[in-house]
């Protein structure tokens, strides 16, 4: 990769054991964020010159079923107005593959995380329910906040109100946890229960649902309402593919985020147990393995090549959700899959998994459909919806001069190339090529690992 941020300082010294009224907090890193202009030549628009506009590709047979909802016939613009649309955004260039066939996730996202672009997108902006897959906005809200060696001793009322059938990593009144090992709960086990314990910490639900979503709101993610830190089934709790990988985009700027989310297995304290022989006290521990599939191998899935995090999710109400992040050289992709109507525990990971592939293979090779806006605060996120707005004409000036017969969008004629560059001048828009780089991804651990990691 070609540029990384500088990894978030490391927690401040241990607090101490307890509950404790006054929680050390470290300041959340600001994000470094560069921009390159780019002159509009004609090489720059070389590769796309067979490009055609965005379409929706064959028909959604699983709208076509009365019992499956439809998206809404229009939706947020941000990141461009092409992922307001219902159905398939993508724009195949020369030698570009066509995306997958057996796609049923209501909606995905494939994104370039380091550029930001929008490769190809599914009903990006549908408001979704988005089960645990919503930790990640908590973790990015919570985590720069608590130093990971403040130990915390565990009250009854902090694991009250946790949703029937919740997933939990096994936490105990009256134990002490710390925050690093309520952190592996979070990302590995999905634990509600260590949401809890992490929100008793950080002030409550109320004040942690607040914080959640005033971040989400920072990170322009419109369509996401927050009921519950952890994700649970919650009345008006929404998001969508394009917010939870704003999510990610945003979390992976934090190294202690990069490690949890790509840990495949640690070890977790127990009870405390007496020795028969010795008569002594001793915390036991027990093994935890990271519930992303994709991450791990299980079930007949084996371990995705380059993948390094980021989280899964599931509810009766949700379906199965997942966002995931993968390496291959320099480049780094986002994919997020949102409640695939095909049965089969694993079919989120399978139709990530394509997605990441077709990503990989089609990088370079087609026109963006849009953007992961910037923050806001960065000066770049205006820019992200004004350019937007300038795709959206440029692409009708295309579509004006694609063929009708042609299902993969037509060629580009001379007249359309010209014509599409007058409407981007036209508009005073320059070509921008906003970064937000990743750091380093951490790799993943060998599977079968024991032991603390990381």
């Amino acid at each position: 990769m070609s540029a990384f941020l500088a990894a978030s300082p490391d927690a401040s010294p241990s607090a101490g054991s307890g509950r404790s009224a006054s929680v050390p907090a470290r300041r959340r890193p600001v994000p470094r964020y560069r921009g390159a202009v780019l002159t509009i030549a004609a090489a720059a628009l070389l590769p796309f010159l067979a490009a055609g506009p965005a379409h929706a590709v064959g028909s959604d047979k699983q709208q076509e079923k009365e019992k499956q909802p439809r998206p809404p016939a229009k939706m947020s613009a941000v990141g461009g107005q092409l992922l307001s649309r219902p159905g398939t955004q993508v724009k195949l260039g020369p030698g570009a593959p066509k995306l997958p066939k057996k796609l049923s996730g209501r909606s995905w996202v494939v994104a370039d995380a380091e550029s930001g672009e929008v490769l190809a997108a599914h009903n990006a902006h549908w408001k979704l329910p988005p089960a645990s897959t919503l930790k990640m906005l908590f973790a990015d809200t919570v985590l720069p906040k608590l130093p990971k060696d403040y130990e915390y001793k565990v009250d009854s009322k902090d694991l009250e109100g946790m949703g029937e059938g919740s997933s939990t990593v096994g936490i105990k009144e009256h134990l002490t946890y710390s925050v690093h090992d309520l952190w592996l709960g979070v990302f590995l086990r999905s634990g509600n229960d260590a949401v809890h314990v992490l929100t008793a910490i950080n002030g409550g639900q109320d004040k942690t649902v607040q914080e959640m979503q005033q971040h989400a709101d920072e990170l322009n993610a419109t369509d996401t309402h927050v009921v519950t830190p952890d994700g649970y089934d919650a009345k008006g709790q929404v998001s969508s593919a394009y917010d939870l990988t704003l999510f990610a985009r945003s979390g992976l700027q934090n190294a202690d985020f990069r490690e949890y989310c790509s840990t495949a297995s640690a070890q977790f304290p127990g009870e405390v147990k007496k020795d028969k022989k010795t008569k002594k006290s001793k915390r036991e521990s027990f093994a935890i393995q990271n519930t992303n599939r994709l991450l791990t191998g299980d079930f007949g899935l084996d371990p995705y090549e380059g993948l390094a995090g980021v989280k899964n999710g599931y509810t009766s109400h949700a379906g199965s959700t997942f966002t995931g992040v993968a390496q291959r050289g320099d480049r780094v992709l986002l994919v997020t899959v949102m409640n695939p109507s095909e049965n089969g525990h694993d079919q989120v990971y399978k139709e990530t998994a394509s997605l990441l592939d077709w990503g990989f293979k089609a990088a370079g090779k087609v026109e963006p459909v849009g953007e992961l806006v910037a923050p806001k605060g960065t000066g770049q996120e205006q820019a992200g919806r004004d350019s937007g707005g300038a795709a959206e004409r440029e692409d009708h000036a295309k579509a004006s001069v694609a063929s009708p017969a042609d299902d993969s969008g037509g060629m580009w004629t001379a007249v359309g190339l010209i014509g599409g560059v007058l409407v981007a001048l036209g508009a005073g828009i320059l070509l921008v090529h906003r970064r937000w780089p990743l750091p380093d991804l951490v790799r993943r651990r060998p599977r079968g690992a024991q032991g603390p990691q990381g």
